[in-house]
């Protein structure tokens, strides 16, 4: 089950997709007025779907507004078919196109298809806003520039970034980097997150809070 964002101006569209994608046991949001996207937590969506022909803001223009705000795949829902609008299309950041008028069966394919896709890159990728992360070679990225962080600054925050809007204890976050056989204490931590932060500011970042009292988390 996934979480799938729709946006056209023709509400019958919106009925066709949801209805179809529904029947898949997806959770289906639609938006016929296209500035009400502005107004919406796009990093909650799994998949996004956009019409290109749209009154006051077409489906290029929103795209390359929001594909830096979120790392999951968006589909063009289209009735251009000239290679050059398909082109420019990928170019600002969509994954494909679907082509107007589509059958039911091709629209569940191309979704499913993605989302598969998605679940697999992301047990290599982790995405978080402007950073990602390179699991298997525990890096991490800020606009496709390597921060240099040390090991354990690096496990701080793939962990917090994992479970991003929960709060932990600096004692929780030793234990889980660290273990019980750590050598040195939770307050460690602090430091650990003093540096993070420090390295991450030069990227104009800011995504560790401190929850006063409590801990700290990774900011949604």
């Amino acid at each position: 089950m996934a979480k799938i964002l729709a946006v056209d101006d023709e509400t019958d569209i919106l009925m066709l997709v949801k209805n179809a994608l529904l029947e898949e046991n997806h959770l289906v949001t639609i938006i016929s007025d296209v500035t009400e996207v502005y107004k919406m937590d796009l990093g909650a969506f799994d998949l996004i779907l956009l019409d290109v022909m749209m009154p006051d803001i077409d489906g290029f223009t929103l795209c390359g507004q929001i594909r830096h705000a979120v790392d999951c795949p968006i589909l063009f829902l289209t009735a251009k078919s000239m290679e050059e609008d398909l082109m420019y299309g990928l170019g600002i950041g969509a994954d494909d196109y679907i082509t107007k008028p589509f059958g039911i069966g091709e629209l569940r394919a191309r979704v499913n298809a993605h989302l598969r896709r998605e679940n697999r890159e992301k047990r290599r990728i982790l995405y978080a806003d402007k950073i990602h992360f390179n699991l298997a070679g525990k890096e991490l990225f800020v606009n496709g520039e390597k921060v240099i962080l040390t090991k354990s600054e690096y496990e701080i925050c793939e962990f917090l970034a994992r479970n991003r809007g929960q709060v932990f204890s600096k004692e929780k976050i030793y234990e889980t980097i660290f273990g019980y056989d750590g050598k040195s204490d939770s307050t460690a931590i602090t430091e650990h997150i003093k540096n993070i932060r420090s390295k991450l500011h030069t990227f104009d970042v800011d995504v560790i809070e401190t929850v006063w009292g409590i801990g700290y988390k990774w900011r949604r």
